[in-house]
């Protein structure tokens, strides 16, 4: 494929319009050609030239597009990227991947078969705190990892009207924000040994989970993944403690709330995060202090991700995110919730 790879995004609600139009439109390579919404002044709006379909199908039919953008709610990824697959492009679809793992086999086996290239967008691999504690563990500057805990803690008392906090498939705390969490820890580790995982419903009229609390058991390691949203003073966003030295890290990558005050790339500043994490060698003995040094954190780069993409598409390339990754997510995170349920460990095979 020559030129610029041509993109359909389906639908622009707050994931069309805060994180994929922008980082499409900024992406060297890709271009924004429709976008199907049933409100084309809101689209028109932020993008004067860009058409309006009124229909998804109707985006699928036109022969000017070769990628397929899906940020819809969790319940309706099956049908749209199946639909997508089969008018013949290529697919992104936002996280998590759909809302069972029996539907991400289906459609891996969907794109396999069509000859077409499947996407789930986990942007936050190039979390600017996510990279640094990926560059710190490959380095071996922490030595054997023991113990890792990752918080995702908000404070959002007011129950939101939103199809995220409905009791549905795909809804709540532990699809929308532990899918997140997920992915980064299988980056890391793999595929766990088993899971334990408690929800619950803390503020006044929440009716899904909107706290969760996630034991991940390794053979020499465990992994705590833990989100809230009655968290006024959040603590460490990472602790990682291995057999050399302890890295913890506060605050969150700043890449959202600069796409969410308008900022565009490219800018010089992008993703740069001057909250730096502390690494402690050693430990207090015989007098002794341990040695304490800043990590600067490596910049957060969600560009980076539809670069993968158009790489892959133009040159084969593999995915920055395969569909076989994102199955995975949706194993465990299926498996949570049978241990939510049955207040059991569950083994995953």
């Amino acid at each position: 494929m020559k030129g610029s790879i041509r993109v359909g995004l389906v639908g622009y609600g707050m994931a069309s319009k805060r994180f994929h139009a922008p980082l499409i439109t900024a992406q060297e390579g890709l271009s924004l050609v429709a976008v199907a919404s049933r409100d084309a002044g809101k689209v028109n709006a932020d993008w004067p030239s860009v058409p309006v379909e009124p229909t998804p199908g109707a985006l699928f039919e036109r022969d000017d597009i070769d990628l397929v953008v899906i940020p819809t709610p969790n319940a309706t990824h099956y049908s749209l990227v199946s639909e997508a697959l089969a008018a013949g492009k290529h697919v992104v679809v936002d996280k998590p991947f759909t809302v069972t793992a029996d539907e991400a086999r289906k459609l891996c086996d969907q794109a396999s078969k069509a000859g077409r290239l499947l996407s789930v967008f986990h942007n936050r691999r190039w979390d600017s705190d996510f990279l640094t504690v990926r560059n710190l563990i490959d380095s071996q500057s922490l030595g054997r990892i023991v113990h890792f805990e990752s918080h995702f803690d908000r404070f959002r008392p007011e129950v939101a009207q939103r199809w995220r906090e409905d009791p549905a498939p795909g809804a709540g705390a532990w699809f929308d924000l532990g899918s997140h969490l997920l992915d980064q820890s299988l980056v890391l580790f793999g595929t766990p040994d088993a899971i334990s995982l408690d929800l619950a419903c803390q503020r006044e009229g929440a009716r899904v989970d909107d706290y969760f609390h996630a034991v991940l058991r390794y053979r020499e390691c465990r992994v705590i993944l833990h989100g809230g949203t009655l968290v006024s003073a959040p603590g460490a966003r990472f602790t990682v403690h291995g057999t050399r030295a302890s890295y913890v890290k506060h605050g969150l990558d700043p890449q959202e709330d600069m796409l969410k005050r308008g900022d565009r790339l490219p800018s010089p500043h992008w993703g740069e995060d001057w909250r730096h994490g502390m690494l402690t060698v050693g430990q207090v003995r015989e007098g002794i202090q341990p040695e304490l040094h800043e990590v600067p954190t490596l910049p957060g780069d969600y560009l980076a991700y539809y670069a993968g993409v158009r790489d892959a598409i133009q040159g084969g390339a593999p995915l920055p995110v395969t569909a076989e990754s994102a199955l995975e997510v949706m194993r465990v995170l299926e498996a949570g919730i049978r241990s939510a349920e049955s207040g059991q460990v569950v083994t995953l095979s």
